[in-house]
C-alpha cells in the first residue's frame, strides 16, 4: 500500500508539473482576444484533467487498500486456522484425560476414605483394599501410557522419512503372538490369509497397530469365533482387513470410533480400554501415509481395513 501511495503522489506531481508548465506557457502567450479565450478554456480543461488525475488514483488506491485488506484477511484466516484447530485440539484432550483421570483416583479416594472411617480392619479387609487400589493404579497406568503415546505420536517424523523393508507377514504374526493369550481366553481363532509381500515402514509401529486392531476384535467378539487376517494387493497400495464376527458398531456410532476417548454404545464401552487405541493407531498409519477405516453390521461384526502404500 505504502509503494502504491508512493507512486501515485510521484505520477500527480509529475503530470501536474507539466500541466501547470503549459497552462504558464498558454497565459504568457500574446494572442488577440478571441484567441485568449479559447486558450483560457484550454488552461480549464487542462486544470479538469488534473483534478480527474487526482480522483482517478485515490480511486484506484481505495481499490488496492480494499483487495489488500481482503486479501490480508483471507490469507491470516488460512494462517491462523491450524493454529486454532491445534489449540482446540488441546484443549479438548485436557478436558477429555481432565476427566478420564477423575474417575480412578475418585474411586481410590472413596475407597481409602471408607475403610479410614472403620475403627477396625481385618487383615483380609486391607488386602482387598491394596488389590482394588492396584487395579486402579493399573488403569491409571494404562491410561498416562495411551496419554503419552498420542503425545509422542505427534513428533514422530513421516515414517516414510526413514523406513525399512518389512514383512507384513511376519508383522501379523508378531502381532497375533502378542495377543494370542486374550483370544484363547475367550477360544477365538486367529486366521491369517496372507501371502508375504515387502513394503517400507516402520515396523514396530506397524506392529503397534496390528496389535491394537485384534485387541480391539478380541474385545468385542464373541466367545468360540474366528478373525480373520487377509490381504488385498492393487497396484499401488496394499489392504489389510481385520474381520470380526462380533457385537458390531452402530451406523451413528460409526464415524467417532477414531476419535480420543471415544467409547460406543454401551455394549461395547463395557469392554476394558479408554477409547485411546484406535486414535492411536490412526496416528500411525497417517504417518506412513496410509489410511484405516471400518465398516460394521451390527450383530454380525466388524471389518478394518488399513491401507498403506506400496513400495517396489
Amino acid at each position: 500500500m505504502l509503494i502504491s501511495m508512493f507512486f501515485s503522489v510521484l505520477i500527480y506531481n509529475n503530470v501536474s508539473r507539466q500541466i501547470e508548465g503549459l497552462i504558464r506557457m498558454q497565459n504568457n502567450r500574446i494572442r488577440s482576444f478571441q484567441f485568449k479565450r479559447r486558450d483560457s478554456a484550454l488552461s480549464e480543461d487542462l486544470k479538469k484533467e488534473k483534478r480527474q488525475l487526482g480522483y482517478t488514483l485515490i480511486l484506484l488506491n481505495l481499490a488496492i487498500i480494499t483487495a489488500a485488506s481482503g486479501a490480508g484477511y483471507f490469507l491470516a484466516g488460512r494462517t491462523l486456522f491450524p493454529i486454532k484447530l491445534m489449540i482446540d485440539e488441546q484443549n479438548q484432550f485436557i478436558s477429555d484425560a481432565s476427566h478420564e483421570l477423575r474417575t480412578p483416583i475418585a474411586t481410590l479416594r472413596a475407597e481409602m476414605e471408607g475403610k479410614l472411617l472403620e475403627k477396625n480392619i481385618s487383615d483380609e479387609a486391607a488386602r482387598k483394599l491394596i488389590s482394588s487400589n492396584l487395579e486402579e493404579l493399573e488403569t491409571l497406568q494404562n491410561l498416562a501410557n495411551g496419554l503419552l503415546k498420542l503425545t509422542q505420536i505427534h513428533t514422530l517424523e513421516d515414517a516414510n522419512e526413514h523406513a525399512e523393508k518389512i514383512s507384513l507377514l511376519e508383522i501379523v504374526k508378531l502381532a497375533r503372538a502378542k495377543v494370542l493369550p486374550l483370544a484363547k481366553n475367550k477360544k477365538i481363532e486367529i486366521e491369517i490369509k496372507m501371502s508375504e509381500i515387502i513394503i517400507k515402514g516402520n515396523k514396530n509401529n506397524l506392529i503397534e497397530v496390528f496389535v491394537i486392531l485384534l485387541d480391539n476384535a478380541i474385545k468385542y467378539s464373541k466367545k468360540n469365533t474366528k478373525i480373520t487376517v487377509s490381504l488385498e494387493k492393487l497396484e499401488h497400495e496394499v489392504r489389510i482387513l481385520f474381520s470380526d464376527r462380533g457385537i458390531g458398531i452402530s451406523e451413528k456410532d460409526l464415524p467417532h470410533i477414531f476419535e480420543r476417548f471415544f467409547r460406543a454404545d454401551k455394549s461395547r464401552s463395557q469392554a476394558d480400554g479408554y477409547g485411546l487405541g484406535l486414535s492411536i493407531a490412526k496416528k500411525l498409519i497417517e504417518k506412513h501415509r496410509g489410511l484405516i477405516y471400518a465398516t460394521s453390521v451390527v450383530g454380525k461384526g466388524s471389518v478394518f481395513t488399513v491401507r498403506l502404500p506400496l513400495f517396489i
